[in-house]
Formats: structure tokens, sequence, C-alpha cells
């Protein structure tokens, strides 16, 4: 039989897709097998980023969880409902007039949701308020954040003291995080927690620390009206050490520390009262953000959850109503992608991609950087992706340059970009690696670094790698 005939199909091994410009290359199966995932789904699409014809998938219509990818679709969403131009302000309001240094009248500290907000430029509003002959106020201080609904926390299945998820209002202050130090003195310890940033690090107390002799939990949280209330384990502590915990009362937060900085400069206020009504009054200071491309850009990179979530929330009200919640402002944005790719799949909860309920195929997030992207001039804004070997070695003067969003969860990882191959071509791809039984059956309190997760993202981030490698050999211009 041997004999016969010529095979059919010929039984030297064939170059793949891709014209003189391709090589033999791995197939995606292979790779997803030799990633040992376990019972990891994994779902991707990969496009020419010009055109738009799909040119490889595996899943595609699979809905995952996207992780922090969800954060490059929160910066599309942002730009086209706020304007690349668009600046937070925070203000200060006088309700009466100012008469031999003292307001007749309320002074508000005013915000318009800024997740940029730090205490150095809170102490520029302080120099402001000095600057413009205030020296007291006859009637209360105010503090206004009815910019943005309060969310007590972005995702309450994340353990109380991971500093990534914290509350949000209309005044956020150092990405609502508070830092929390130790250091040892003689049998026990001194602990501080304050709002540091560059230039001052004032000590706050509407978030407090006591130390607990016990090894287990290592920390716990309590809501105790106008204070947050943390206990550590004495055993965990150790010699010195900080950590930055997150802060549950934004807008008490940054009133405090902006009282702080205002006794600085010789100006005396009350306590402040948070209010949900803007009082009406004259403007006699303002700090203002950055534009806001370089914020989504330092968003892209830093992967900082309160600015993606003020974002979403604060385009959501410019663009429909005034969110209720962020599940509803997710919602909105969900149906605003739907609609500008044309599909009715996407479903977030949330805007930073925290939430591990939130779900996109790797088709409709590779129709979105093909159909939205480039409008949005995404591409610069996406952080620069290493190219590494499987050993995790980064691979100097690789040919191809990633420009793209990573993600990660406990036994979620996603990638998310562009590809641009040495003669320019650019493909836009998004690759999505979930295990959500895995994920959702880790304790809560175990949530923030369990066992396996580390070596499992690793063999998922290489997984990726290849699959772009695979890709930019096989589909040569």
């Amino acid at each position: 039989m041997a004999l016969a005939s010529p095979p059919t199909v010929s039984v030297r091994p064939m170059p793949r897709p891709g014209g003189p410009g391709g090589r033999l290359y791995p197939s995606a199966e292979s790779l997803v097998e030799r990633a040992k995932l376990g019972s990891a789904k994994v779902g991707f699409a990969v496009a020419d980023a010009a055109t738009g014809t799909v040119l490889e998938t595996m899943n595609p219509l699979l809905q995952q969880p996207p992780a922090s990818v969800a954060k490059a679709l929160t910066a599309l969403y942002g730009l086209e409902c706020l304007g690349a131009d668009h600046r937070f302000a925070t203000r200060l309001l006088a309700t009466g007039a100012v008469e031999g240094g003292i307001i007749k009248g309320d002074l508000v500290l005013a915000g318009s949701g800024d997740p940029t907000l730090d205490t150095d430029r809170l102490a520029d509003l302080a120099k402001l308020l000095k600057a413009a002959g205030v020296t007291g106020v006859e009637g209360d201080f105010l503090a206004w954040d009815g910019a943005l609904p309060r969310i007590e926390t972005i995702d309450p299945e994340q353990p109380d003291q991971v500093g990534y998820n914290p509350a949000l209002s209309g005044l956020n202050l150092n990405f609502n995080r508070v830092h929390f130090e130790w250091r040892r003195n003689g049998s026990g310890w001194n602990v501080a927690m304050d709002a540091r940033s560059a230039r001052y690090r004032p000590d706050v107390r509407v978030a407090r620390m006591e130390i607990v002799r016990r090894k287990y939990p290592i920390y716990t949280y309590e809501d105790s009206g106008e204070t947050d209330r943390w206990t550590v384990a004495s055993g965990a502590l150790g010699q010195d050490g900080s950590r930055w915990l997150p802060v549950r009362k934004p807008t008490l937060y940054t009133a405090e520390v902006f009282q702080i900085l205002a006794r600085a400069e010789g100006v005396a206020l009350p306590a402040a009262i948070p209010v949900r009504t803007l009082p009406s009054g004259a403007e006699i200071a303002r700090v203002e953000s950055d534009e806001l491309r370089p914020i989504l850009k330092d968003m892209l990179k830093y992967s900082t959850n309160v600015t993606a979530e003020a974002i979403g929330l604060t385009a959501t009200a410019h663009s429909t109503a005034f969110p209720e919640s962020l599940a509803r402002s997710a919602e909105q944005m969900s149906s605003w992608i739907g609609r500008r790719i044309d599909s009715a799949r996407p479903a977030l909860v949330d805007h930073s991609g925290l939430g591990g309920e939130s779900r996109i195929s790797a088709r409709d997030m590779v129709r979105a950087l093909v159909t939205l992207g480039p409008g949005q001039n995404l591409e610069p804004l996406l952080k620069p992706i290493q190219m590494k070997d499987d050993k995790g070695r980064p691979l100097e003067n690789h040919p191809v340059r990633i420009l793209a969003k990573t993600g990660t969860l406990n036994f979620v990882s996603a990638l998310a970009g562009y590809a641009i191959q040495p003669d320019g071509r650019r493909l836009a791809f998004a690759t999505f690696v979930a295990d959500p039984p895995r994920r959702d059956a880790i304790p809560r309190e175990q949530r923030e670094r369990p066992e396996g997760v580390r070596s499992w993202t690793a063999r998922a981030r290489t997984l990726q790698l290849r699959l772009i490698d695979r890709w930019s050999n096989v589909y040569t211009a």
C-alpha cells in the first residue's frame, strides 16, 4: 500500500500561514498544553489591527474575567465621554464674604472625584487659601463629596487589608490609602498612621491601629462610625516595617488632612462635616489634576484601581446620568462598548477589573482594540511589555514590540493590546486564561497571597508571550 500512490498530504512539515516570512512554529494547542495550567480555560483572538481580519482564535466567544485589562476599556470610555483635555478640580468655596480674614459663613472643600489628588496638591490648596487672606471661618467646614456616589469598597470579596480595594467618593486622597508604619521599641512597637506623599506626612486620626497579642488573623477591620479601626497581630510584625492600608472613609480622610495642612498655614478650621448637596458660594481657590491622557497612561502603567473607578463613574455621570452604584456605572460602560463593537456580550461589574464576576470574550476585546482604539489613540497609552524566554529572562533586542495591558487576579491572567512587527504591521490581540472555580474556592482571608498562584501566573504569562511570538512569526506581512 505504501507504493500504491503518493500520499495526499505531504509527510514533510509545511510552513504555517504567513508566506515566505513564516517559519515552523509550535501550534497554539501545543503551547497551551505545554503551559500545564490544569483546569484553566484559554481563550484568545488575534487580528490585523489595520483591517480587522481575524488571523487565529481559540475559544474566541468564551466569556472570561478580564482582570485589569478592563482598564483599557475604561480608558476608551473615559476619553469618549470626558475628552482628552478633561481635568479634575478640587475647589474651596466660601458661602459668605471674607471680612478681616474670617469667612462670614461656611468654607466648603468641594471635590470632583479626582483620583490623583495627593497630600502635596492638597497642601498647595491650603497655601492658596492663606494667599486669599483667610485665617478662619465663622461657620462650618463642609466637605462636599457628591460628585460621585459613595462606594464602600470596590470588591467586597477581597480581604479587608489590601490597599488596592478602598472606598471611593467625590473626595479621594492618596488613592484612598493610609500608610501604616511600625518601629520596634523594646518589647513593643511604635505605630503611626499617616497620609504621606513626596513632601508631607501628616499623622491622621480617621484611621487608627491597635497591636493585639495574637498570631492570626494578621489584620482585622471595624467601622467605628467616624474612624477606621484596625488591629494587627503582634506575631506578624517582626522588627520595623510598613504597608499601605485601604481607607474606608475617604471624605473624612481628605478633609482631616486638609484641616491639618491649613492649620500649618495659620488657618484654623473646625472638624469637617460631610455633605452631599453642594452649597452655593464663591470660589476662592482651586487645584486641578493633569489632563486625562497622562492620568490614563499612569493608570494603565501602574494599574491603579481608584483611578479606573473614578474615571468610569465620572464618565457615566457626564454621559448618561448620575450613577447610583458602581455596578450600575459598569453596566452603562458595558452597554456603550457593546453598541460600539456590535456585541451584546460584554458584562462588567466595575471599571478596574478587580471584581471577578466581570466577563468579556477575546473576540470582543479585540474588536474594541481594532474599532475603538485608533480613534482614541489608545496604543501609546499602553505599557511596553518585555518579551521573555520560558524561564522569565528578558529577551533583549527582540524584534517584536508589545504595547498592552496586563490583568491578574488569583488564577486569572489576561493580556491584551498590540504587537508591532519589524515591518510595521500591527496585530491586535487578547488572551484570557482563567480558572474561576479554583479562584472562588480560596477562602476570603487567604486571597491576598494564596498558595500556588504565583507559579500558575508565571506559566500563564509565559504562554501569552509564546503565543505572541507564534503570531508574529507565522502571520507576517
